[in-house]
């Protein structure tokens, strides 16, 4: 399975364009947006170019947009909002969580753990599984980049850390720390992955 995984393009258009172009010319099997696609609620232009190029789609909301509006885009293009949900895809299990611990629609870590439990459950049994959310972890070098970068501190989730130590997922794809884009490590046998606007493919 080839996956091209992406977020944190606020309302950008033409980023937009690029990558579904992208995972038009990699034939990718999948699209994983996210979060924080759009700004200030314009989805003109930002989602639907996905859908004109055929590809499926699963998102999630960010920081800085609505849960609401993240729907509205899933039934608007018939793509799969993943929070607190899971899909099935191969031998892969995918399941996530969108929002964050600040923002618009801010969640607890209660709720973040539980909305990735939720998803968890339903392809436990899966060979490979792949957790995507937009906030980082906490105890992560993201977290600690965000931390000593020079730039607003942003604190990772507990909650998906708790997550991450239970569930043990294969790959985490997160984002939300711009400047910590294309990082990877390892929390225990989970590589995390902050693919950012430019996005990463990921083979499975």
């Amino acid at each position: 399975m080839k996956i091209l995984a992406a977020g944190d393009f606020h309302g950008d258009q033409i980023l937009a364009k690029q990558l579904a172009e992208q995972a038009e010319k990699e034939k990718v099997d999948l699209v994983i947006l996210n979060g924080d696609l759009v700004e200030e609620g314009a989805t003109e232009g930002i989602i639907g170019i996905f859908k004109e190029k055929g590809q499926k789609v699963l998102i999630l909301s960010g920081n800085h947009e609505m849960p609401s509006t993240t729907q509205f885009l899933a039934d608007l293009y018939d793509f799969t909002n993943l929070h607190a949900y899971s899909l099935s895809a191969g031998n892969v299990g995918i399941f996530g969580c969108g929002g964050a611990n600040i923002g618009l629609s801010q969640l607890s870590e209660n709720e973040i753990f539980y909305a990735l439990k939720t998803g968890f459950e339903r392809i436990k049994e899966m060979p490979k599984k792949i957790m995507v959310t937009h906030v980082h972890p906490s105890e992560s070098i993201i977290e600690k980049f965000s931390k000593t970068a020079g730039i607003i501190p942003m604190s990772g989730s507990s909650g998906l850390k708790k997550a991450i130590d239970e569930f043990k997922p294969d790959i985490l794809i997160c984002g939300h720390v711009h400047e910590a884009e294309g990082i990877e490590e390892k929390i225990g046998d989970t590589t995390v992955i902050n693919v950012g606007k430019k996005g990463k493919i990921i083979e499975l």
